[in-house]
């Protein structure tokens, strides 16, 4: 197998690998879309970061990121490199092999780069791909998931109010924000993300089109989620798409119900606007948000972490 970097010339047949991973997941999650508008892959060109596998003359894998940028995750000090989903695929055959050689490769790069936290976007379902990772020291960090815009089975909960909140009433969202960035911190989260401030965040919302759905009680917010035009992948996008961004329930209303009717009058709200698909992304060690979205979504990715001992940089220089 020659492992070579990745150029221009190499894009066409990494296009049709992409599409030939992404295909094979769809098997698995059905409510993927068709039609998949996967990263153009001219930018990873220009980067030097990307290789390209070949046997025989024919190109087998490709492994490009985003990258070099700071503050890996929005809550580290070290630089990270990203290789998003369909910025990265083999044949079905071999693809483990491959996939340990080409991170070889890449991963040499990247750390001459000064990144070193990696995160690779895998297919949530390529169980041998992600044993490979693991014997690599890549551990699981995030998880894409998908599920159609139907009502979930469940009592009503007759004590609450749901809503959605005008723009200009997005500001009440902001105690709840604050106590989900708290809970961020706790164990086994251990995620200093780092919050807005009230003003930074009003003005990012409205900006960015959020839309907020929360529920009340005796006058109080008590849980919330917002929902944005895209997310993390190249799926989360288009006409018939919407994400949910943030999601947070004051843990004295938890286990009644709540957070599955206030996702029923979500979905509700967004299918009379045309939307049929609804993703959410979050982290695999925040036990509370798993063993919820992975209820009633389906996940597609997974994204692999590997963070290496900084003090290597200095032995590389």
């Amino acid at each position: 197998m020659d492992i070579i970097i990745f150029e221009k010339q190499h894009i066409k047949a990494a296009m049709a690998l992409a599409l030939e991973s992404y295909n094979e997941e769809r098997k698995f999650v059905k409510d993927l879309p068709q039609a998949c508008n996967l990263p153009d892959l001219n930018g990873f060109t220009e980067n030097g970061l990307g290789v390209t596998a070949f046997e025989n003359e024919k190109m087998v894998g490709f492994l490009c990121c985003y990258g070099p940028f700071d503050n890996a995750f929005g809550a580290t000090d070290v630089r990270g490199v990203f290789s998003p989903m369909g910025a990265n695929a083999a044949i079905s055959g071999n693809r483990s092999k491959i996939y340990a050689a080409m991170y070889q490769a890449a991963g040499s790069k990247w750390v001459k780069s000064g990144a070193v936290s990696h995160s690779i976007c895998l297919y949530a379902h390529d169980e041998a791909l992600h044993r490979q990772f693991y014997h690599y020291g890549f551990g699981l960090r995030c998880i894409d998931a998908i599920r159609p815009m139907e009502l979930i089975d469940c009592n009503p909960c007759t004590d609450y109010n749901f809503a959605e909140l005008p723009n200009c009433e997005c500001h009440l969202v902001y105690p709840l924000y604050m106590a989900l960035n708290r809970h961020f911190l706790e164990s086994p989260f251990f995620m200093n993300r780092r919050p807005q401030t009230q003003e930074a965040f009003i003005e990012s919302s409205v900006h960015d089109g959020m839309r907020f759905f929360v529920a009340e009680k005796n006058g109080k917010l008590c849980a919330f989620l917002s929902v944005s035009a895209f997310g993390e992948t190249c799926v989360a996008a288009g006409n018939t798409y919407r994400h949910i961004s943030d999601a947070y329930c004051l843990p004295e209303h938890r286990g009644k119900g709540l957070y599955q009717n206030l996702l029923n009058y979500t979905m509700s709200t967004l299918k009379k606007d045309g939307y049929t698909k609804l993703g959410v992304d979050f982290e695999s060690f925040n036990p509370t948000a798993r063993g919820f979205w992975l209820k009633y979504f389906t996940a597609y990715t997974n994204g692999v972490v590997r963070r290496i001992d900084e003090r290597i940089l200095k032995q590389r220089c």
